[in-house]
């Protein structure tokens, strides 16, 4: 299922989204356009490498501590142009409600501390990786706990590939972010159970970012934005 667009109505230009998803843009074609070892230089510096906070892997790396400020500069890289294509279209299509409700101070504060969050959440749960972690997922996926909170009943138009014809089908945002978490979780989980297995995705970082949308996205709504009870 892939989502088109969804029917909640926007009242203001989302400009944090729009800069949001410029600078990511324009960080990956930059890194694309350079030399190879410069750009995995790049993102062994700024992506978030579990193992570089662990003890005794520093020396080995060679990359000093910075003071966990990957946490926040892992977002605003991707590994490939589908995942750049795929973070930018969910932000899209779901952070410019978001940011309208919110205003766009307060957006742009909740979408970063939601990405923290999400970073720590993988380092948590996979402290000795080595592999950088990055993408804005995180972020988004606080992004949409919150389009789930505040949006339950508005319509996602939803693009189903069966036998390559373009069926269209409208779906609650309550049932298709419902289905995502659900997703989210049964992979996260079974890399868990499955320690050796290798994976490809930071599903604990998504994880995280929806629950710390789930939480804080209530304290960030301008005043008479609507809250879920």
């Amino acid at each position: 299922m892939i989502p088109i667009r969804d029917t909640a109505p926007c009242n203001t230009k989302p400009l944090v989204t729009w800069s949001l998803m410029a600078i990511c843009s324009a960080v990956f074609v930059w890194m694309y356009f350079m030399p190879e070892e410069q750009s995995a230089r790049l993102v062994m510096r700024y992506g978030m490498v579990s193992a570089r906070y662990a003890n005794g892997w520093l020396g080995y790396a060679g990359l000093p501590f910075d003071g966990y400020v990957s946490f926040v500069t892992n977002l605003f890289l991707h590994s490939s142009w589908l995942h750049l294509i795929v973070n930018m279209w969910f932000l899209w299509i779901f952070a410019d409600n978001v940011e309208d409700c919110m205003g766009r101070w307060r957006f742009l504060l909740f979408y970063l501390l939601c990405g923290v969050f999400a970073t720590f959440l993988q380092w948590r749960f996979d402290p000795t990786l080595t592999i950088p972690v990055v993408g804005a997922s995180g972020a988004i996926a606080g992004v949409l706990a919150a389009y789930f909170f505040i949006y339950p009943l508005e319509r996602v138009v939803l693009w189903v590939p069966i036998f390559f014809l373009p069926v269209v089908i409208h779906v609650p945002a309550i049932t298709f972010l419902g289905l995502w978490v659900l997703f989210q979780l049964h992979n996260a989980t079974t890399a868990l159970l499955f320690e050796n297995s290798m994976a490809s995705v930071a599903w604990w970082a998504h994880l995280g970012g929806f629950i710390a949308g789930s939480v804080l996205y209530r304290f960030f709504l301008r005043p008479k934005a609507p809250v879920a009870v």
